[in-house]
């Protein structure tokens, strides 16, 4: 084999390696959890929602979503956040300026709070309570802004 097949080879192992490893480096990227049925969600099953996207598990749970979005709001408002769709701008609590040395984690997203009285009462709360405290439709209203998406 000549030193020139050799080299195309190599060149087109190389280009499907890089290929493969972009779309694993994509797919690992994209994060998010149905707020339906609480399992990864797919890039390709979308509901519009606040001007961004809710990312779902399969077919039927943006269907379930429109049906009651207010039975949903606060797992979706949670995952805009969480996709990097959402960005904290205020307290969630009290709607104040932010004190980057006051967060929580609450279902995998870090939280910043005003004080520590907001902060605490939100890590008092567990599960359910704790993010309803923080990503319900008046908190998300209160303390969070949905970026604009860019013109393609």
């Amino acid at each position: 084999m000549s030193i020139r097949n050799l080299s195309v080879m190599f060149t087109a192992v190389l280009a499907v390696g890089l290929v493969a490893y972009a779309a694993d480096e994509k797919a690992k990227a994209f994060k998010a959890t149905c707020p339906i049925a609480n399992k990864p969600a797919l890039e390709d099953k979308t509901a519009d929602y606040k001007g961004a996207k809710v990312y779902f598990c399969c077919g039927n749970c943006p269907k379930a979503f429109e049906k009651d979005t207010a039975k949903y709001a606060t797992k979706a408002n949670q995952q805009l956040v969480a996709t990097g769709q959402a960005t904290q701008a205020k307290c969630p609590i009290s709607g104040g300026p932010l004190n980057a040395e006051k967060t929580v984690e609450v279902g995998g997203v870090k939280v910043t709070f005003c004080c520590e009285k907001c902060q605490g009462k939100v890590a008092e709360a567990k599960g359910d309570a704790q993010a309803e405290l923080v990503f319900s439709d008046a908190a998300f209203a209160k303390a969070f802004e949905v970026k604009k998406a860019s013109a393609k």
